[in-house]
């Protein structure tokens, strides 16, 4: 396995630097509390090519491998997380259907416009009685000659108040089970597609989240994506895919953690020294940071693996559910270390430790990753005997 970054991706990435530091950290404050990024932040990402990572270079998009995205994703983790989710979402879930599965039209109708971030993508599965059940999904798509009828509504779509491109998941064979699931791309103006209220959260302010229903909605069956019945094994695949790269995230934002607690601990006095030299706080950052090195291996090995094309099933949920606990555990002690400065809104500490509780949740939960990874030792087990 080799990690090493090329010239380009090492300078993309120190671009990325800078972008942050100058220009969307100095808005942290005023992304949180308007719960809104800047449009000139979102200008200046798209003429970074930040919302064409995962899109083929034919199509107008950078098309980084799995462990270049993940550079760039670690990065993009070490600054305000709603920014990052808007970026993440729409080259994760939001756009790699289309390059894994479109047709070569449909790439060519959505991809470049999606590279240069004119058009967003979002991932539509859940529904109110469908979370971690996803294949109990009751949003119906029936044919009708060259077109079909989507009827329901998903909960909880990240991108959904401004993104132009839906990957949706409907269930076209209600008597097949997860067989019976297919994936559609749905654009915004199609007539029958509603975008509800924003939802208001705990964390990821800035990035918007909203339930879409869909009324009589008319699909051309031009836009089946990959084949009628796939629908639920796309998801899977889409989401596996996309589980390296939210990690990637969270390795960034428990990188930056542990600076800022190493940082303040040396710098913080208490009974006329830094608290750093008191031994229980040498300990959590010790704990930190084996957590923070064992995560980063974990992300590249998958993206690596992802790269050369082998199954990584199992390891995407295994690397999930470790970055997931991983930054939520660095959190709760950049916290502690910081003490009530920690739990003060106007540092930063504060913002990412709620920032962090969802990653326990969205894409799949820790749970439901510890049912794939036990589903798939047990195949990898039965099929060694």
């Amino acid at each position: 396995m080799d990690f090493t970054l090329s010239p380009d991706i090492l300078q993309m990435r120190e671009t990325v630097q800078t972008f942050i530091r100058e220009q969307v950290e100095p808005h942290a404050t005023e992304i949180e509390e308007q719960d809104e990024v800047p449009f000139a932040i979102l200008e200046k990402s798209r003429q970074l090519g930040l919302f064409g990572l995962s899109i083929p270079e034919q199509y107008g998009g950078l098309g980084l491998s799995m462990v270049d995205k993940c550079a760039v994703f670690e990065e993009l983790g070490k600054t305000i997380n709603g920014y990052t989710t808007i970026i993440g979402a729409h080259n994760g879930i939001g756009s790699v259907g289309l390059v894994e599965f479109g047709t070569p039209e449909q790439k060519l109708r959505y991809l470049p416009k999606m590279a240069a971030g004119e058009w967003m993508g979002a991932f539509a599965l859940t529904e109110p009685e469908a979370g971690s059940n996803a294949a109990a999904m009751t949003t119906r798509a029936v044919r009708h000659g060259s077109r079909y009828i989507l009827d329901g509504q998903k909960i909880y779509i990240t991108n959904a108040p401004y993104a132009h491109v839906f990957t949706v998941m409907a269930v076209t064979d209600p008597s097949r089970g997860p067989k019976g699931i297919t994936s559609f791309i749905v654009e915004r103006d199609f007539p029958g597609l509603r975008v509800g209220r924003i939802e208001k959260k705990m964390g990821l302010h800035g990035s918007h989240t909203a339930p879409i229903y869909f009324e009589a909605m008319e699909v051309p069956a031009n836009n089946v994506l990959g084949q009628e019945g796939q629908g639920y094994v796309n998801a899977l695949k889409i989401l596996a895919n996309g589980r390296a790269g939210l990690a990637a995230r969270s390795l960034g934002s428990s990188q930056y953690l542990l600076d800022k607690s190493l940082e303040y601990s040396l710098q913080r006095q208490q009974f006329g020294r830094p608290i750093f030299e008191q031994q229980i706080l040498q300990h959590y950052l010790a704990d930190m940071a084996t957590d923070i090195e064992t995560l980063r291996w974990m992300t590249y090995r998958v993206a690596w693996m992802a790269d050369q094309g082998m199954p990584v099933i199992k390891e995407a949920a295994m690397l999930k559910l470790y970055g997931s606990e991983v930054y939520n555990r660095v959190a709760d002690k950049a916290v502690q270390i910081h003490g009530g400065m920690g739990y003060i809104a106007d540092y930063p500490i504060e913002r990412f430790y709620r920032d962090a509780r969802i990653t326990r949740i969205y894409e799949g939960t820790s749970e439901i990753q510890k049912n794939i990874i036990a589903a798939q030792i047990k195949k990898d087990f039965l099929k060694s005997r």
